[in-house]
């Protein structure tokens, strides 16, 4: 079946994961959004396929979910993607509601627990719209079907907590220490030999990408990217 997301290379996951101050995970990316508000009256049709009896924690916008999913084209039944069959069939990873997955996932996984299982429609506008996919094998104006087991819930790398764990000195801004501090806790974590250099290189590039006003640290304000939390 065709690829959905671009997969990017190991090295380029691990480097962005890391600049977003995110474990290196496989991370799935839409390469085409929704067209704009010329359709606004579509949605998302859910139907909830399995529930568990203990429902929680709900995802949310910002959270890191882990899932596995099928897609199907709706004029024909033919699936054009499973999840099962990439990363040696590992479940996906992923940062809810901020465009990592096209806008229909976006909304059909929000409010979903670990364990529940939804089948969805997703309508051309919140999927790939008038251009298609070709890569993908999704022709213009395609309704799709998506089958999703979610398997975990987590705090996403731009959380309140998040920045609380780094922020050893609780001053509100984390400093280069700091960030270097975790990146190493990090990198020790996932067990991965590298080069030195890398830590450097990554810590140079997040501080680059993130301290917009050059004072030296990431302020609440530069590191909250995702709008749902509050420092």
């Amino acid at each position: 079946a065709g690829t959905v997301p671009r997969r990017r290379s190991p090295r380029s996951d691990m480097g962005r994961g890391l600049t977003l101050l995110l474990l290196p995970l496989a991370l799935l990316a839409a390469p085409a959004q929704a067209e704009g508000g010329a359709v606004a009256a579509e949605e998302v049709k859910i139907e909830v396929l399995h529930l568990p009896e203990v429902c929680s924690p709900r995802s949310k916008k910002g959270d890191l979910l882990n899932a596995h999913y099928d897609g199907f084209l709706a004029s024909d039944g033919s699936k054009f993607y499973c999840s099962r069959t990439q990363n040696e069939g590992h479940p996906k990873w992923f940062v809810l509601g901020v465009g990592q997955v096209i806008k229909g996932l976006d909304i059909a996984m929000m409010n979903m627990c670990p364990g529940e299982k939804r089948k969805v429609i997703i309508p051309p506008s919140l999927a790939y719209g008038q251009q298609g996919y070709a890569q993908g094998k999704i022709p213009p104006n395609a309704t799709l079907i998506f089958e999703i087991e979610l398997y975990a819930v987590n705090k996403g790398p731009r959380s309140v907590e998040a920045f609380h764990q780094i922020d050893k000195d609780s001053d509100k801004k984390l400093s280069e220490l700091e960030i270097s501090q975790y990146l190493k806790e990090e990198f020790a974590r996932d067990g991965k030999n590298r080069h030195p250099s890398v830590h450097d290189e990554i810590l140079a590039d997040i501080f680059k990408k993130n301290d917009h006003d050059g004072d030296g640290f990431i302020s609440a304000k530069e590191y909250n990217v995702y709008q749902h939390d509050e420092l």
